[in-house]
């Protein structure tokens, strides 16, 4: 097995592209990337591309890496189509990973491109549907109710929601067990959302770039109580991509800005007890990334986690290590996850601010996290990065994603 090195990032910005086809979108990523690299698309042996939406929204439901990339040029590799919920991207960045580190290649592409905005809104939605258990839709409604029966509701709650995806229900059950079993409140997820809204502001890649407080946070249209607007991620378009090489290739080219991926972990989910945090795949798969790379949380520097709610950040900084499980509401009070605290999270906006086009956000967090750690993030820089970690979760069954892709990257 040969280290491996990512020595090129590129990333669009995130936002909507109505009049854009999916290869016009993937082709600014991929583009950078290659610049980035030094590399052309000759030097490519193999690509994976990421992609969950275009099936629902456009009817192509099959061979969209070979249409796409044979558009951009690449020809006669093999491609690999990725979908892994949104956790897809970040699964393609394995699966480059493992083909560079088996000794298949030495230069592969792995791409995260998505279109989920349609002129037909109720398909931008339904994107969203099959990413739990089609037949078991009425069990996991009933999970989830149980899970969050014993916290009432304030007066008001569930009264000022619009159209969401099923996901923001999940997420509210979720925070709504967070906040009866371990004192968590609205305004400590709040404060998560307005962090993340600011550090976007910083970010000329995201979607979002204004600044909020937790106020304007908590005043906003509620969505899924305790979770407003700006608390959830929007739907998205955009593309993410990254060069991977061998240790010995990334030599050969002079790659003196070349990052070292650590650890690449994908898990499943499992049939815990949905009080038995400790078993939860994140956790678990946190633990065995830590134990690859032989680092562990303290030497962390940055984190991009999966925050499709900013709820579900506030807990994977538990779950990554960053705090006691259910201790996730004083580590955003006391200002550790911000840029200049002790782990700064989500640096870049996060999926709430930063956007989540689903095929996309696992590579936007290593393009974030290969930023910081050539130290070439500008305003948003995180002083002396030299370990990062990205929590990337796809899909629900039972009480927990169902899978999910841990990357720790090294300078």
């Amino acid at each position: 097995m040969t280290d491996v090195y990512i020595i090129g990032v590129g990333m669009t910005r995130f936002g909507r592209y109505l009049d854009d086809r999916l290869e016009t979108i993937a082709r600014g990523a991929v583009d950078e990337a290659l610049s980035d690299a030094g590399v052309g698309r000759e030097d490519v042996q193999a690509a994976f591309f990421a992609n969950t939406a275009q099936g629902v929204v456009e009817g192509q439901h099959l061979v969209r890496g070979q249409l796409v990339l044979r558009a951009l040029g690449f020809e006669s590799i093999p491609v690999m189509n990725v979908e892994n919920a949104c956790a897809s991207a970040s699964t393609a960045l394995n699966a480059a990973f493992s083909y560079i580190a088996s000794g298949q290649g030495d230069i592969a592409l792995a791409v995260g491109a998505e279109k989920m905005n349609s002129k037909d809104r109720e398909k931008s939605f339904a994107i969203f549907d099959g990413a739990w258990d089609v037949h078991d839709v009425d069990g996991s409604v009933r999970r989830l109710t149980t899970l969050s029966k014993d916290l009432a509701l304030p007066p008001g709650a569930g009264q000022n929601s619009g159209k969401r995806s099923v996901f923001m229900d999940v997420y509210a059950s979720l925070a709504r067990y967070h906040m009866h079993r371990f004192g968590t409140t609205q305004r400590d997820i709040a404060e998560v959302s307005a962090k993340n809204h600011r550090h976007s502001s910083l970010n000329p890649k995201a979607q979002y770039q204004d600044a909020m407080t937790a106020d304007d946070v908590l005043a906003a249209r509620e969505v899924s109580w305790p979770l407003t607007l700006p608390m959830c991620a929007p739907i998205s378009d955009g593309a993410a991509a990254a060069i991977v090489c061998s240790a010995e290739k990334a030599r050969a080219l002079g790659a003196t800005r070349a990052i070292r991926i650590a650890a690449s972990v994908l898990a499943s989910g499992s049939d815990r007890e949905a009080d038995d945090l400790e078993r939860h795949l994140c956790r678990l798969a946190s633990n065995r990334a830590y134990r690859i790379a032989g680092v562990g949380p303290a030497d962390m520097s940055v984190a991009e986690v999966h925050d499709a709610s900013a709820f579900a950040e506030l807990h994977q900084a538990e779950l990554l290590g960053f705090a006691p499980i259910g201790d996730g509401g004083r580590l955003v009070r006391d200002g550790d996850t911000t840029l200049g605290g002790r782990i700064p999270i989500n640096v870049s906006g996060g999926l709430e601010s930063r956007g989540h086009p689903i095929g996309a956000t696992g590579l936007a967090q290593i393009y974030e996290l290969v930023t910081q750690l050539r130290g070439e993030a500008g305003a948003r820089q995180v002083e002396g990065a030299h370990h990062a970690i990205a929590e990337n979760g796809g899909g629900f069954h039972h009480y927990e994603e169902a899978t999910a892709c841990i990357t720790i990257l090294e300078r």
